[in-house]
């Protein structure tokens, strides 16, 4: 069905929109019409140099205009895109573009120059890189469009078929890349506009990689609606709050991180933010305080959402104009089911109001890891029930609550404690910024929790009154055995806290 193909959006909406603003980035406006220009223009130059349908195609760079219109002229030739995350290394997306078979690479010229000469030791037979004074030995990004045909007509593509290889973050091991349908990532970003109340009239500033799963639900969530997309290469609390502003954003999508620093922004009292009427936040829980704290001074709802690789994106989220609650990540998503699973036997579903593993299945569950079997098989049942790897429990008015990544927990003298409970504890302090929590070794007890925490400017509290403030809160066991204060925590491209990087922090101090 060859109006269910990812690619066809851009197609669809320029004949909707034309002329319309699709996409902002920089000082640089790109209408539907334009956009469909270019991503055509790919499109044709890819299959004239070989690309078919079934063949992967690598994506390595941050957000640029040129990576948007590769990403639909890609899938437009029916060949399946290997979206790659900016700060992998070049020896780690050499054991991807390899694990995948990548015919072609397009890149940013500062992340494509360290892969010249991978076409002599790999599949690849083209390297395309986008930016200025590209060098002879790869095919420079404006050469490769020059004088192509703004139009272009696509094969016929099953909304079944495979559109995206989109690898995990490979933090327990070598990455693994999940197999997404055209169906997939459809019902994912449509659903999403559906529970948001996503359309034409909004305008969407994002600093999402779009890469990232989260970041391609907004990117093509927006398009297919007709709205604006204002683009953002990189995250910066000022910018960010002056495009909202400059452009009378009505949405903005992020994780806990960005919204914490745009909390401490000096000039956020000062912004007009007046045209906002959601916030979204997803890849992390996010402390009850701080949640509080955005809703005033945006003065608009921020809910709650929560997705993974394996989703296509998001799994869960709350209605826009429905009840939502802050800590919680809402109810699956239309067409998509949710359960709560025994961590021990995974056959054996638990009870509502019990803590277990959380499992989905929908259309937008991916098809398996490629050509990983056996990592198919340790996540994914027969019968397409995906155990997400989080544990969370769900009430009875079918509102589901996070409690940590499994993998994040902190087992101390038998007692098992989350992170997340513990960061939502100490965010609420009055001197905290941004905090993680994170294990340290200790020979008596296995691990013991670490508090990790940014303060705002000029606070000066010591490590004892942290604790202190965490005695009235939390049960003994939990509260954390240090406390160390830290300019910044280690993040993802998206912002994400990474926990297992917070040991580096630690021996540091050591």
């Amino acid at each position: 069905m060859q109006q269910n193909a990812i690619a066809h959006i851009i197609t669809d909406s320029a004949q909707r929109f034309g002329d319309k603003t699709a996409l902002i980035i920089g000082d640089q406006r790109f209408s539907y019409a334009r956009l469909e220009a270019l991503s055509n223009q790919v499109a044709n130059s890819l299959m004239a140099s070989g690309v078919s349908t079934g063949d992967r195609v690598t994506l390595y760079g941050a957000n640029a205009w040129e990576w948007v219109v590769s990403y639909y002229g890609v899938l437009k030739t029916g060949a399946v895109v290997n979206p790659i995350n900016v700060m992998l290394t070049p020896e780690e997306v050499e054991f991807v573009v390899a694990d995948c078979g990548a015919k072609a690479i397009i890149a940013s010229k500062e992340k494509g120059l360290p892969l010249i000469g991978l076409e002599s030791r790999s599949t690849v037979e083209k390297l395309i890189l986008y930016g200025d004074d590209i060098p002879a030995e790869a095919i420079a990004f404006e050469q490769l469009i020059e004088g192509a045909s703004e139009t272009f007509t696509s094969p016929a593509i099953d909304t079944d078929a495979l559109s995206t290889i989109c690898y995990t973050s490979g933090t327990t091991g070598k990455p693994k890349g999940a197999m997404l349908s055209h169906k997939a990532v459809i019902t994912n970003f449509m659903m999403t506009a559906l529970m948001h109340g996503r359309c034409e009239s909004d305008v969407f500033v994002t600093a999402l990689p779009c890469p990232h799963v989260y970041g391609n639900v907004v990117m093509s969530g927006c398009f297919q609606s007709g709205g604006t997309l204002v683009l953002h290469s990189t995250f910066d609390p000022e910018q960010i709050l002056e495009s909202i502003e400059t452009y009378r954003a009505t949405v903005f999508d992020g994780v806990p991180t960005m919204y914490m620093y745009m909390l401490e922004s000096p000039t956020l009292e000062q912004r007009d933010l007046s045209a906002m009427r959601l916030c979204a936040v997803g890849g992390q829980a996010m402390p009850l305080a701080k949640m509080k704290q955005v809703e005033t001074r945006f003065a608009c709802p921020l809910v709650e959402l929560w997705g993974m690789t394996e989703l296509a994106g998001l799994g869960t989220t709350f209605a826009h104009n429905g009840d939502y609650r802050h800590g919680s990540i809402g109810v699956s998503l239309p067409y998509t089911q949710a359960k709560i699973i025994s961590t021990e036997d995974p056959s054996a579903e638990i009870p509502n109001g019990e803590i277990g593993e959380l499992s989905i299945k929908g259309p937008m569950v991916m098809q398996g890891y490629f050509g990983n079997e056996a990592g198919t098989r340790e996540v994914l049942s027969d019968d397409g029930w995906l155990r997400t790897g989080d544990v969370a429990r769900i009430d009875d008015k079918g509102f589901i609550t996070i409690v940590d990544r499994i993998k994040d927990m902190i087992l101390t003298a038998g007692y098992n404690i989350y992170p997340a409970e513990l960061e939502n504890t100490i965010a609420a302090h009055p001197d905290v910024a941004l905090v993680a929590v994170g294990p340290i070794p200790d020979e008596l007890k296995g691990e013991l929790a670490k508090a990790y925490i940014v303060l705002k400017q000029g606070a000066k509290p010591t490590g004892e009154e942290i604790i202190s403030f965490c005695r009235e809160h939390l049960a003994a066991y939990k509260v954390p055995r240090a406390v160390q204060f830290v300019d910044d925590v280690p993040k993802t491209s998206t912002g994400k806290i990474m926990r297992r990087e917070l040991i580096g922090l630690h021996e540091a101090q050591q």
